[in-house]
């Protein structure tokens, strides 16, 4: 049973970014008492965004992305435990492991992220379809993408795109067939879409724009990818970047509240005591965008450490103003906010004088903005228009959208206007 003293056991499901800062928070700010993650994969928590850019192209190493070095979690008395749960008993407070241990916790954190889709179509068992999720996914992938060789990428949004840029940087080949008329449209709009598509195009890599994967071909291995219309692409190897759904699967039969996703609130607390979720698997309950599931690091990164936050005592709701980027062979996407939908989008500059901000404005209150070279990282970059941005989707604000499109006016001014 439970401690009652507020140290009792902590159980983390899943060796992430997410469960990785929350670990750090709790021993940063005071919790002494047991704390364990439960991880399947090798190493320690880190951060997958090179997974699709510096390391895929070899440029860079993971230990730069630990949240923090294999040494710091023995020297911090945090077990990692070579497990994934696999089920949850919220009466006797026991994460269930799939090895059939039970381990009590006083509060848990559900941070297991989400599970990789795959293209059910014929042929989908055939060797040479790799995916990528993990770092042995990566290391596959890194094999087979020799100069010269040919791949067919199935999905364009941003695990494909950015595999598309690396894999054409590495001198490979690159088809990629996808459902929408642009990379990216229905995340970002059709014109930044087409923007991000041109630049593809540009570094040589052909769009299958409108198709969709009917059919993997070969004899014993991957020879061709055929389109439902028909298409037949020949490949010697294709990735599928398709998505991810959320794992959830050691919740079967809890009763915890669940649409898209593990439902928390503004804490991270889910229905039943002592338990929260963070990052990929959690849809939160946000005070600016409503009820929200995030699919990127910094969300990961941030939200671990508000459960953490929440676990231990009062804390202040999770209001992160969301952000990501996206690096495509010399160019940057910035995005901060979140809009799922838009009824006006208001763009600001060209890409031929430095770069474009585009800002999704619904029922004239501005939710998210997109930069493509234009800034910095909006975090680091404080002064920059990015920063600023976030800053009028925090206050919810209504700025009149000719100012927003005239690259002379000053954005910050816009915040204090407000």
């Amino acid at each position: 049973m439970p401690e009652k003293n507020g140290q009792g056991p902590i159980v983390i499901a899943g060796g992430g970014i997410a469960g990785g800062n929350a670990a750090v928070t709790l021993r940063e700010e005071g919790f002494r008492g047991p704390l364990m993650i439960l991880s399947p994969e090798p190493g320690v928590p880190f951060g997958r965004p090179p997974l699709s850019k510096t390391y895929l192209r070899s440029e860079e190493e993971l230990d730069g992305w630990y949240v923090r070095p294999a040494s710091w979690y023995d020297e911090h008395d945090v077990d990692i435990v070579r497990s994934a749960a696999a089920g949850l008993d919220t009466a006797a407070h026991e994460l269930i492991l799939d090895n059939g241990r039970a381990l009590p916790y006083q509060r848990a954190l559900i941070a297991t992220g989400g599970r990789k889709r795959r293209l059910r179509v014929p042929g989908s068992g055939l060797p040479g379809i790799c995916y990528l999720r993990t770092v042995a996914d990566c290391e596959a992938i890194k094999r087979a993408a020799v100069p010269g060789r040919r791949v067919v990428v199935a999905g364009m949004s941003f695990i494909g795109c950015e595999v598309t840029a690396s894999l054409r940087q590495l001198g490979v080949e690159v088809t990629a067939i996808f459902p929408g008329q642009v990379p990216l449209g229905r995340v970002l709009g059709q014109q930044v879409g087409a923007m991000i598509g041109a630049i593809h195009r540009a570094n040589g890599a052909e769009l299958l724009a409108g198709e969709q994967v009917a059919a993997f071909e070969g004899d014993g291995r991957l020879e061709a990818v055929r389109t439902a219309s028909g298409i037949r692409v020949p490949c010697d190897f294709a990735v599928a970047g398709v998505g991810i759904e959320p794992e959830v699967a050691a919740l079967a039969g809890t009763g915890i509240a669940q649409d898209n996703g593990i439902l928390a609130d503004e804490l991270c607390r889910t229905s039943a005591a002592g338990v929260y979720a963070a990052g990929d698997v959690a849809n939160l309950l946000h005070p600016v965008f409503g009820r929200v599931r995030v699919e990127h690091y910094n969300n990961a990164e941030k939200s671990g450490a508000a459960a953490a936050r929440a676990m231990l005592g009062p804390a202040d709701p999770y209001g992160y103003i969301h952000s990501f980027w996206s690096d495509q062979y010399e160019h940057k996407l910035e995005y901060v906010g979140h809009a799922a939908g838009w009824d006006e989008f208001v763009l600001r500059g060209s890409l031929a004088e430095g770069g474009v901000i585009g800002c999704y404005l619904s029922g004239g209150i501005i939710r998210a903005a997109v930069g493509l070279d234009r800034g910095g990282d909006p975090e680091l970059d404080t002064g920059g228009e990015m920063a600023a941005c976030a800053r009028l989707v925090a206050m919810r604000a209504r700025p009149e959208p000719g100012q927003l499109a005239a690259v002379k006016t000053d954005l910050w001014a816009l915040t204090r206007s407000e």
